[in-house]
């Protein structure tokens, strides 16, 4: 019988983020040819993961069998100054042999800032014995900086408490995480010059419109202007085909007036962006997982299309979007939210709630946004080593 080479072990920290899991790993705990990016690492962490898997199911590894189950992380000491940690995420894909490191994970960010303080990877002067440790974090993936505020007790990573968050059945110790500089620099905030426009779409109706990039470029709008609450869930709106051709045909002007595209008819080509939201003030309503909200925990509600379907709950670079709007007085979603001047606004959306804060300023007669700040929770689950066989990289 042919000798089979033994299992190695690997460092190894599973975690969960926001409402993701990951494996994590220190760069120094790594084998020494998967240290550095290429074949050995990917082929490393797809063993890890249980990938690829023709089943589907990645059951002869540490993956969940779906994308935000499905993921890896390797952290080191920063090589930027200034900062504490370089955060590297690598998506994993599930049925195919093949890492992903073109993105960040919002979610997983979450978890950085713990397992850099328990890993040894941040400075011990930076870590206080009771309060909050400012973990200033390198996204090397998109080459951002992203600061995480991590609970300390007795000098540990504290990490039970009692903030809850939509998506994830238990509650946990908050982390605020801020996303700087989270708009990409793609011409002005306001492409249109405008805080609201009159949006006008033929043969459909003329719309009070808010068009911002920032986070991604979204085209929010009131509710009730379109026969809407701003409480609907999924199904209200994704089994009624005359409203999603609607929000379509709205969509693409509002692509048009943004100068996104040029012509009508590329729209169709250009799901992604523009996003479109329509938003109204707080009202109590019951979330697509049986919970109460009621018009005191939230400061407004939004609602967001993607790829032409109400999303079921908010996506990230669309929450940036109504952190950012929010922030600046008289906008739709700032009007929403009661007005004023305000650094944080908590949503509600099909699945629950969301806080999201951001700080935006006016130079030079344009408004920029400086961060937008989520809040997070995440907690280690096991911790050890994993094992793959010795010849799998």
């Amino acid at each position: 019988m042919a000798a089979h080479v033994p299992q190695i072990k690997i460092p190894a920290t599973y975690i969960r983020g926001g409402t993701s899991k990951g494996v994590f790993f220190r760069r120094q705990d790594l084998p020494e040819v998967a240290q550095v990016p290429g074949k050995a690492r990917d082929n490393i962490l797809l063993r890890v993961i249980g990938s690829p898997d023709p089943y589907g199911k990645q059951t002869d590894g540490m993956g969940g069998a779906t994308s935000s189950t499905s993921k890896t992380v390797i952290l080191d000491k920063s090589s930027q100054p200034d900062h504490d940690v370089d955060y590297l995420f690598g998506q994993v894909s599930i049925d195919k042999a093949f890492v992903d490191w073109s993105g960040n994970c919002g979610n997983l960010t979450a978890a950085v800032g713990a397992f850099a303080i328990s890993g040894g990877l941040v400075d011990a002067d930076r870590i206080p014995e009771n309060g909050t440790c400012v973990v200033r974090i390198w996204q090397a993936n998109i080459k951002k900086t992203i600061i995480a505020h991590i609970p300390i007790t007795n000098g540990e990573v504290q990490e039970t408490g009692d903030f809850e968050l939509d998506g994830v059945t238990f509650p946990a110790a908050e982390v605020a995480v801020e996303f700087m500089d989270p708009a990409d620099g793609e011409g002005s905030m306001f492409p249109t010059g405008n805080l609201v426009d009159d949006l006008e779409v033929p043969g459909v109706g003329t719309f009070k419109a808010t068009m911002i990039n920032a986070g991604i470029p979204t085209i929010f709008l009131n509710a009730e202007e379109i026969g809407y609450t701003g409480t609907e869930l999924q199904e209200a709106i994704n089994g009624d085909p005359a409203a999603l051709e609607r929000f379509e045909t709205i969509r693409a002007y509002g692509a048009m007036r943004m100068g996104l595209i040029s012509d009508l008819s590329e729209a169709a080509a250009r799901q992604h962006t523009p996003k479109v939201a329509f938003c109204a003030p707080a009202k109590a309503y019951v979330s697509s997982s049986g919970k109460q909200l009621t018009e005191n925990d939230i400061d407004l509600v939004v609602r967001a299309l993607s790829m032409g379907k109400l999303h079921h709950a908010m996506m990230g670079t669309a929450a940036v979007a109504i952190g950012t709007a929010a922030a600046i007085p008289g906008t739709l979603v700032n009007l929403a939210a009661g007005g004023g001047e305000r650094t944080a606004v908590t949503f509600g959306h099909p699945s629950g709630s969301l806080k999201v804060g951001a700080e935006a300023k006016l130079v030079d007669g344009e408004w920029t946004a400086t961060k937008a700040i989520m809040s997070r929770s995440a907690r280690v689950l096991m911790e050890g080593w994993v094992r793959i066989p010795g010849d799998s990289f």
